[in-house]
């Protein structure tokens, strides 16, 4: 079995289904603090949290697990701005009684859903895995300290890891299964389709005078079913021995600014919304778009759903059957 932790998510979820194409048994590990219910379907859960470690213990225990996919946390970067003791306490010190359970019992095999938050404000772009790692939020600064903890297991422990740094995740299961739907929603994309399906009153553009072609923030967009494709190729990769414990970088390479997103949002749902030109928010890069070389050469892996017009295809599908219940 395969332990996936925040399996009842939006990226988990989208990634049991993957473990499951490629054969491998998901066990869902979650609280449902913010997973749903109604994403679980068939697969096996155990409903416990990362904070406890008795529950940590007897998913262990109880189960057969070979391998660890790692996505519960907390994973706003504003909330953790303002209370950054809740992102500590579940990302850090609930990470590290993942790795303590793991180690006790024997179990190897880790691959931790990271993000290119770690990075901070980027000195180059595109950003490469070798970048300097240098937070500006907690929720950046717990996900960095977890891949510290990682490589020090690594060493003491022989944990196997692979640490995967989204970029900006986005759109949703092609068969209409599972999607973006957080509360509150801070994403762009499903943030300006709930202007597109008037749940909204306006979408607003923050900034517009950054140093990039139309003065908006530029994004590199990778497709859930993108990321989910690289977890199950990374552990299957770790499992066989052909990839040692690192990071990797996954995105497309390319970046897409917000008003190209209005704009493709406009044209896919043929729907006209309000935009409102504000001010920028702090601690917004211009431009965060990753080089992808290393998951190429290394996972054979590249992103082949991620064409923006697919992306907002797959979530205008998704969005239209279940509208997020934050908008």
């Amino acid at each position: 079995m395969i332990l996936v932790t925040g399996g009842a998510g939006y990226i988990g979820s989208h990634t049991v289904k993957a473990l499951k194409t490629a054969g491998f048994q998901p066990l869902i590990f979650d609280n449902f603090s913010t997973g749903h219910r109604s994403f679980v379907r068939d697969t096996p859960l155990f409903e416990g949290d990362l904070c406890n470690p008795g529950d940590l213990a007897r998913a262990f225990t109880e189960h057969t697990i070979e391998g660890v996919l790692h996505f519960a946390g907390k994973a706003l970067v504003g909330e953790s701005v303002e209370r950054p003791e809740l992102y500590y306490q579940t990302n850090l010190f609930g990470g590290l009684n993942l790795l303590n359970a793991m180690n006790a019992a024997g179990v190897k095999y880790l691959i931790f859903s990271s993000t290119c938050a770690t990075y901070g404000i980027p000195e180059r772009v595109p950003i490469d895995e070798e970048h300097p790692q240098n937070p500006i939020n907690p929720y950046g600064d717990t996900k960095l300290a977890f891949e510290h903890a990682m490589r020090w297991f690594h060493e003491a422990h022989g944990l196997k890891y692979l640490s995967l740094r989204y970029f900006n995740a986005a759109g949703a299961d092609a068969n209409g299964d599972f999607g973006e739907d957080h509360s509150p929603e801070t994403h762009l994309i499903p943030l300006v389709l709930g202007a597109a399906a008037g749940l909204r009153n306006d979408v607003h553009i923050l900034g517009t005078d950054y140093p990039t072609p139309d003065g908006t923030c530029l994004r590199d967009y990778i497709h859930v079913a993108d990321l989910a494709r690289a977890h199950v190729v990374g552990l299957q990769r770790l499992i066989s021995g052909h990839v040692e414990s690192q990071p990797f970088n996954l995105g497309t390479g390319h970046g897409y600014s917000v008003r190209e997103v209005i704009d493709v949002v406009r044209r896919i749902t043929r729907r006209d919304f309000r935009v409102r030109e504000v001010a920028r928010r702090p601690g917004d890069p211009p431009k965060l778009i990753a080089t992808v070389g290393r998951a190429q050469k290394l996972l054979g892996w590249t992103a082949t759903e991620s064409g923006l017009d697919n992306i907002v295809t797959t979530a205008w599908n998704w969005f239209t059957r279940r509208p997020s219940s934050s908008v």
